[in-house]
Parts: C-alpha cells; sequence; structure tokens
C-alpha cells in the first residue's frame, strides 16, 4: 500500500499562489490515480483535482482555470499549483490515493489518505 505526505501549505495573502506536494512511498506510484481533496472548518470535505497515470485531468468548477494538477511518476510526486487564491480556498488540503484508470471526483473510490496540509488564505 502507497503512503502520502503533502507538503507546501501555509498562509498567503487573496490573489496570491502556493503548489502543494504530495509524496508517495511504499509502493509503485504507477497504476494509481490521485487526486486532491479539501475540507474547510465546519464543513464537510470535497473534490478539488484527480489526475490518471497519463495524466489525464478533471477539476472542480470551484478551482477550474485557477488550480493545476500534476504529477512526476520518476518522483512519485503529485502536485497542486493554486493560483488566484480566495478566502474561500482556505481549508486543509488532503492529498489520496485510488486504484483505477480515469480520474474521479468521488472521495469513496480513493483507499489512501495523507494527513493534510494547511493552507489559509488571508485578505
Amino acid at each position: 500500500q502507497v503512503q502520502l505526505v503533502e507538503s507546501g501549505g501555509g498562509l498567503v495573502q487573496a490573489g496570491g499562489s502556493l503548489r502543494l506536494s504530495c509524496a508517495a512511498s511504499g509502493r509503485t506510484f504507477s497504476g494509481y490515480v490521485m487526486g486532491w481533496f479539501r475540507q474547510a472548518p465546519g464543513k464537510e470535505r470535497e473534490f478539488v483535482a484527480s489526475i490518471s497515470w497519463i495524466s489525464s485531468t478533471y477539476y472542480a468548477d470551484s478551482v477550474k482555470g485557477r488550480f493545476t494538477i500534476s504529477r512526476d511518476n520518476a518522483k512519485n510526486t503529485v502536485y497542486l499549483q493554486m493560483n488566484s487564491l480566495k478566502l474561500e480556498d482556505t481549508a486543509v488540503y488532503y492529498c489520496a490515493a485510488s486504484l483505477g484508470l480515469a480520474p474521479v471526483s468521488d472521495g469513496n473510490e480513493y483507499r489512501t489518505w495523507g494527513p493534510g496540509t494547511q493552507v489559509t488564505v488571508s485578505s
């Protein structure tokens, strides 16, 4: 089973950018669909973006055009570039792995989750 650790979170002003990373270890990275989810205080976890092994991507409408998911299979790492950040992007961001072929937004399809990294957007 793969293990996941996120990094890159922090405090940023509205309109700014951050890049999150998720490093995978313990098992080959290949064959996993990778996803990013987030959970704000008092809210349910929500889907952000997903990427297949061959880099097909899928985004939530709320981040489309602002966030970009990518992966480096040689480094066993998936990234989330976040631009034009808004106050409502404040949340704990989680990386997750799913066995499958296509990007997927349903969190129940993901078997493995990282511990999360906090992103705070200030005005």
